[in-house]
């Protein structure tokens, strides 16, 4: 049965692809509010603060943080959880029937907002936290993608005390960060410690492959409710021919200003002009990797084709992606319809997080006197 809340927009966060998750939350609140549904847009600052922004705001009203007449929230996680917006006297609960997640990178597509969304009992869009982690670590999830059988490049960790198993040059990137941000390219693995020491996207982690120009980039997306769906097959075109990348600026700054900027409007070729036998293997890829990683609502397969051999290959997975990946699903279904599958699926999913053990209390009577437990602990003794 449809609720009578209205559907929350959240965007932004604490993330290097702050701004494009801003541009993909306004493109949605008007998706949404075309379409004659009630929305609350609902701003995460890069510092972690929480505003009911003003309806139909634009891009440039978040140049300075957020925009006049915001209100602040409070995100509570005990006691009575939800979101709140903060009166003279008190606080007044936010209603919201579910939440459509439009956070790329970061804590926000990691899986932590997905967290802290079941903690103030909110359902929200996206997958759980534990998929979104391993969809965010390009380590685990290459990986996966090994341990499933499921064709990838080899990728290892860049490290200091064991080297690669695989000769240079490589693409060197950040671990847990997008597909797009502080990737760079490495003749040797000297030169990727050397980044991975100094790059401010590569500190907490690094990842190196094998750099092959030779393979061109294909996307493909999925979505997980009413049942699985995959969307054709598009080849984004590199605007610069000698481009070693297709880079940050090409994804999400090609195609202009305003929340359709980028990511809808940059060169491609959709469908993609390959063959028939490479679009059937997408789909494969799509559905396996959808069975594997346990990721829902709507995501995006970022693969990899060898043009001359035909090898198609798993690159990278997006659980919440650019733009929400609306312009792949135009030919099949209206932006609105994919928008509110995602928040009924969450709303009818409603992760709720265990309130207590499955014990019922042996191992605490068990425990006797936490003071024996310490024998042993404290090192040697003189």
């Amino acid at each position: 049965m449809a609720g009578t809340a209205p559907w929350a927009v959240v965007f932004g966060g604490p993330s290097p692809e702050h701004e494009i998750s801003i541009l993909t939350g306004l493109q949605a609140e008007r998706v949404l509010t075309a379409a004659g549904h009630s929305v609350v847009p609902i701003y995460w600052s890069p510092t972690g603060e929480w505003y009911r922004v003003p309806d139909a705001t634009e891009a440039k009203d978040y140049l300075e943080g957020a925009p006049r007449d915001s209100v602040v929230l409070e995100a509570r996680v005990s006691g009575e959880p939800g979101l709140y917006r903060r009166k003279k006297f008190g606080a007044e609960r936010l209603e919201i029937e579910a939440a459509l997640l439009c956070l790329h990178g970061g804590v926000g597509e990691g899986g932590g907002a997905a967290a802290v969304f079941s903690l103030m009992g909110i359902p929200s869009t996206g997958s759980t936290l534990f998929a979104g982690a391993v969809g965010m670590d390009k380590l685990a999830f290459g990986g996966l993608m090994h341990a499933a059988g499921i064709p990838s490049l080899p990728r290892e960790a860049v490290s200091t005390i064991v080297e690669p198993s695989f000769a240079g040059p490589y693409i060197v990137k950040p671990r847990f960060g997008g597909s797009s941000i502080g990737i760079e390219i490495a003749d040797d693995v000297d030169a990727a410690r050397a980044l991975a020491a100094t790059s401010v996207h590569l500190r907490t982690g690094a990842v190196v492959e094998p750099y092959r120009p030779e393979l061109v980039d294909l996307n493909i997306a999925f979505r997980t409710y009413p049942s699985l769906e995959i969307t054709p097959l598009e080849k984004p075109l590199r605007g610069d021919a000698g481009s070693a990348l297709y880079s940050y600026a090409e994804k999400y700054l090609a195609g202009g200003a305003g929340a359709e900027a980028g990511f809808m409007s940059a060169p491609r070729e959709f469908p993609a002009n390959v063959p028939d036998a490479i679009h059937a293997k997408a789909r494969e890829l799509a559905e396996r990797v959808a069975e594997v990683t346990r990721l829902t609502s709507i995501v995006r397969v970022d693969l990899l084709l060898d043009e001359k051999s035909g090898d198609l290959f798993v690159n990278e997975v997006n659980s919440i992606p650019g733009a929400l990946s609306l312009y792949l699903w135009a030919p099949l279904q209206p932006a609105a319809t994919v928008l509110l599958d995602a928040l009924t699926e969450a709303r009818d999913r409603r992760v709720v997080f265990p309130q207590a053990g499955f014990g019922g209390g042996a191992a605490l009577r068990a425990a006797g006197g936490i003071a024996g437990k310490l024998v042993g602990l404290d090192g040697p003794r003189a």
